[in-house]
């Protein structure tokens, strides 16, 4: 009890001392502030950016493989030469790969075409995508109004159409969409749904924009968009028993090679990619750039602890005297150290405060489609970088003067 009302005694000093030389505290908690600043508001949009971009890949859905004649390739050379000669995958390919798989639960043709939509005297400029009937159990279609396209619509190819908010809200001006009529293509196409709006995002990648998007039936989009050879990708999703979607993987291959009757020898004519690769990648992106971050305020808040260290030494000097009247009456070393160690983590934890402040109303800036977020973990980690920072700049300030000899401290001028 008594160890801990020397330590309390010990913080009230530190505090005193904080507040009757404020001005040379604030100056000494600048450095601290502007490390910490630099630390967490790189961590702050190293983060933000880290999540905006994968939830701008996230409409490549969870447990999915893409078939596709060419390779997902992040970084290095791409050798296109080698995949340019390969064949497109076929409709009736895509039915016999449906008809055969074990170990997909969905599968769903993806194709897309830039075009204008109109609704009488009103147009916009529209991402049509032609797709399949599973594509609901691939990827998130939130159904605002509406409905989801039947089994026999897809079948047969009916000119039928899921549109977007910004779509409907172009084409309409509020009013109810569902049940009209619009042009996609020169050919009209009852709207049976609206997607729930879902914003714009930092990146956007394949058919991540389902608010500016048109979903209608392949059959039909092949007949308006594809007068040569079709081009599109295969999204198979697989089973939660199936660690990796290895087997899944492996089916694809053997049955497709099969199909195309490629020998032992022959390399694959054809892409399974992979979303974790995309993900792996920005991950490793985003890794470097913490790094960076890591160097950049480290510098900073180097200089800062250099600060408060110099100051701490000049707080010494000064009180001196005091350190020794306060050792003839008995106070021990642990006392004296402590006082300025907390008077050391003290200034630090402010200046440290400051910087979090600052990157609090930076994240209150509306960035346009960036949305910044200040975490918990930032927070605390930046309270345990001022912390150390506090401890390591008035640890030897702070000994030096807990080992003074107090008949020499106190004739001390």
């Amino acid at each position: 009890m008594f160890f801990l009302r020397q330590i309390l005694e010990s913080f009230r000093f530190a505090w005193q001392a904080l507040r009757s030389n404020l001005l040379r505290t604030l100056l000494s908690l600048l450095g601290v502030t502007i490390g910490i600043f630099a630390i967490i508001a790189v961590f702050t949009l190293v983060d933000s950016l880290e999540r905006s971009v994968k939830t701008s890949l996230s409409f490549v859905g969870d447990r999915v493989v893409y078939l596709s004649k060419w390779p997902w390739a992040f970084g290095g050379e791409y050798q296109w030469w080698k995949y340019f000669q390969r064949p497109e995958t076929k409709y009736s390919e895509f039915k016999y790969l449906n008809d055969q798989l074990e170990n997909a639960q969905a599968m769903a043709i993806l194709d897309f075409k830039r075009t204008v939509v109109k609704y009488g005297n009103n147009s916009t400029s529209s991402q049509v995508q032609g797709t399949t009937y599973d594509y609901n159990r691939i990827s998130d279609v939130s159904i605002a109004s509406g409905r989801y396209f039947t089994p026999q619509e897809m079948a047969v190819g009916r000119p039928v159409t899921i549109i977007g908010a910004t779509v409907a809200e172009d084409l309409f001006n509020g009013q109810e969409a569902v049940g009209k009529t619009i042009k996609i293509g020169g050919a009209n196409f009852l709207v049976i749904g609206v997607q729930q709006a879902k914003g714009k995002s930092l990146v956007s990648v394949g058919g991540n924009q389902p608010d500016i998007k048109c979903i209608i039936p392949y059959l039909i989009f092949s007949k308006l968009f594809n007068s040569g050879v079709p081009t599109f990708d295969v999204a198979i999703k697989g089973y939660e028993s199936d660690e990796g979607l290895l087997e899944l993987e492996s089916e694809v291959q053997g049955l497709l090679r099969a199909r195309r009757g490629l020998r032992p020898t022959q390399d694959d004519n054809f892409a399974v990619n992979r979303p974790e690769a995309a993900v792996k990648f920005v991950s490793a992106i985003f890794t470097v750039l913490t790094l960076a971050g890591w160097v950049i305020g480290g510098f900073s808040i180097l200089i800062g602890g250099f600060g408060i260290a110099n100051i701490m030494f000049v707080s010494v000097k000064e009180r001196t005297n005091i350190i020794g009247i306060q050792k003839s009456l008995g106070a021990k070393n642990y006392f004296i150290l402590f006082q300025f160690l907390f008077e050391s983590v003290l200034l630090s934890l402010v200046g440290g405060l400051g910087g979090i402040l600052l990157v609090y109303l930076l994240s209150l800036i509306p960035f346009g489609s960036l949305e910044l977020q200040l975490t918990l973990s930032n927070v605390l980690l930046g309270l345990g970088v001022s912390s150390v920072i506090g401890i390591l700049s008035g640890i030897i300030p702070a000994f030096s003067a807990s080992r003074l000899d107090p008949v020499i401290a106190i004739r001390a001028k």
